[in-house]
């Protein structure tokens, strides 16, 4: 398993432009998670830790620990909340606590990843039995915005360059995770969401998706062609998702989310 479409650096501060939009999914999924106490949890892909204070709350006495493979946000989580969890650098894919965990937590961070089947596995398998798994992923692949962008990445100039860093679908249906888990499962919950987002602002749908999907892309650019190349989907995600008659624009965004509770 790699990341082969993660960014090679995060900025907290252009990710937290959206704070506010991207923790009502972290929270809706921590809400569903079938645990009234908990010794050991982990937060993975823990980003700038705008979550960590949330599961510290809800389970006050356990041993915290925030997982991240960027130290940039790990820095920005440890501004912000300090001690509230251990805050480890790791990358996901390869990380392996010292210990089973009564629940780990992995908030928009998976869909960077290959290899689903083995990879939910292997961290179902590292909470003890009874224990959660709980993630939530964006499942936007096939939504307008994320085909737009592959559409204009796969045309112009920069195709050649573009064109490595163009996944098939991380993520995979609802039925399959079923059919992955459910075998080692003693409660499982998947379910959609669509999160309606009303975003402000010129080019909104774009400025979302440079702090995220988009990322990668622009950050392998040659500076000559990263400005025409974002005019470029800009005009296309201006037609679908135009603003409304008060400048806002509207933009449904896709999340899939999964509660796995260990068997034994």
């Amino acid at each position: 398993m790699s990341t082969p479409a993660a960014p090679g650096s995060w900025n907290p501060q252009q990710y937290l432009t959206f704070a506010d939009q991207r923790l009502r999914p972290a929270l809706d999924l921590l809400a569903r998670v079938p645990l009234d106490a908990a010794k050991r949890v982990t937060d993975l892909g823990c980003g700038p830790g705008n979550v960590t204070p949330y599961l510290r709350q809800r389970f006050a006495d356990a041993i915290l620990t925030g997982v991240d493979s960027s130290p940039q946000m790990l820095s920005a989580a440890r501004a912000a909340s300090g001690d509230v969890a251990t805050w480890v650098q790791a990358d996901a894919a390869h990380w392996q606590p010292d210990q089973p965990q009564d629940l780990i937590y992995s908030n928009a961070l998976l869909q960077w990843l290959d290899g689903h089947k083995t990879l939910f596995l292997k961290l179902l398998g590292q909470v003890r039995p009874g224990g959660v798994l709980a993630v939530q992923m964006p499942n936007q692949f096939n939504e307008p915005s994320h085909v737009l962008m592959r559409e204009v990445a796969a045309r112009g100039p920069w195709a050649a360059t573009l064109a490595p860093l163009l996944r098939p679908a991380p993520v995979a249906s609802p039925a399959q995770y079923y059919d992955w888990l459910a075998p080692q499962c003693s409660h499982l919950d998947i379910w959609q969401s669509d999160y309606l987002q009303t975003l402000e602002g010129d080019d909104a749908v774009l400025n979302w998706l440079s702090s995220t999907a988009l990322k990668p892309l622009l950050e392998a650019l040659p500076p000559d062609q990263t400005t025409p190349f974002r005019d470029a989907l800009a005009a296309r995600l201006h037609t679908a998702y135009p603003p409304r008659s008060d400048g806002r624009t509207l933009f449904a965004f896709k999340r899939m989310f999964i509660v796995a509770r260990r068997a034994g």
